[in-house]
């Protein structure tokens, strides 16, 4: 199962919206063919791992391991129980239970009723944790919310800015901490920021400085008060953005109208629900990160602590937890934040 896990999380950034899931086929004791979900659309572990398999007259006496439950309906590709089913695979080792209702024990119960031993919850707490953004988008349905930002040691966020100063970022972290913060773009679905973030940083908001996908770009701009010239409305990666205006498509930017105020949120994330958007990494400003945090919307926070001083500006977010985590990155700090 930990093999499992493995090859899994090689699909990370690039099978959502479908669950990150690795399958391993044993035989005597031995790895006999392996696979995990490589691309959204394209074969499951099961498949990629039983294709693997050289001879297939073995099957009878082989385990398949898997690290989610096995599909069961029809949707981009064929159901996974049946391909097991007919390749007369006669024991099966699952890490977890898959949380889609489409799926949601009945794989489990067909293998089982097609005379499989069927063992369930092996490594059930790490399976989780490897796919706790599928989970919580079925179990909560809402997106993953990892909120990330960084501080200066004196624990500012930004410089205070006035009207006509250039517009630009204020560097806290140093050039590694920034290549990975493209790496953790490129592994959630979509990024968000509000208005100010946009008018005093004018961010890209994607992987220039990472190999992957771009996430799409989510825009909190009340009154359209952003620039046209702003870099989020370039048309070069899907862009959403929630304002109270108009609903409007013009290329890869779409405006969605929504009410701002108390419920908000509770209509972003709907939204998103409905688009099948499973995380969400929010830079946002202090106000937003806030927003966030005091309403108990987040699941995860990632904070940069730069080898820097402002002694005044915009303070970090009041975020009143204990740092589970510390990892050194040359002269930054990282924490991580897990609910």
């Amino acid at each position: 199962m930990k093999r499992c896990l493995e090859l899994a999380s090689n699909g990370i950034g690039r099978v959502a919206p479908n669950p990150m899931v690795g399958a391993v086929i044993v035989y005597k004791d031995e790895i006999i063919g392996e696979g995990f979900h490589i691309h959204y659309g394209h074969a499951h572990a099961e498949v990629n791992a039983i294709e693997a398999v050289k001879d297939q007259s073995l099957f009878s006496q082989c385990t398949l391991y898997v690290n989610l439950e096995p599909c069961t309906h029809i949707g981009k590709t064929p159901p996974c129980t049946d391909l097991i089913i007919s390749k007369g695979i006669r024991r099966v080792v699952i890490g977890t239970s898959d949380p889609n209702p489409l799926v949601g024990g009945k794989g489990i119960e067909r293998l089982k009723n097609n005379g499989i031993e069927v063992i369930v919850n092996i490594l059930n707490k790490e399976c989780c944790e490897l796919n706790r953004r599928f989970i919580t988008y079925f179990e909560k349905k809402r997106p993953y919310i990892i909120l990330k930002w960084a501080q200066t040691k004196d624990k500012f966020i930004d410089l205070n800015r006035k009207p006509g100063e250039p517009v630009g970022v204020n560097w806290i972290s140093n050039p590694l901490s920034r290549t990975i913060v493209h790496l953790w773009r490129s592994e959630e679905q979509a990024i968000m920021v509000g208005t100010n973030t946009v008018i005093f940083d004018n961010p890209q908001l994607n992987v220039r400085h990472w190999q992957g996908r771009n996430p799409i770009r989510i825009i909190l701009d009340r009154t359209l008060r952003i620039p046209i010239t702003s870099n989020v409305l370039d048309n070069s990666s899907s862009t959403l953005i929630f304002n109270e205006k108009k609903n409007e498509r013009k290329e890869n930017t779409e405006y969605c109208k929504i009410e701002f105020g108390k419920e908000m949120f509770n209509q972003i994330f709907n939204e998103l629900y409905n688009r099948q958007i499973q995380s969400v990494l929010v830079e946002g400003g202090k106000k937003l990160l806030e927003s966030l945090i005091v309403q108990n919307l987040w699941d995860e926070a990632r904070v940069l602590v730069g080898d820097k001083y402002f002694e005044k500006g915009y303070p970090a977010p009041n975020f009143p937890v204990k740092e589970e985590e510390v990892l050194e990155i040359l002269n930054d700090r990282l924490f991580y934040y897990r609910r």
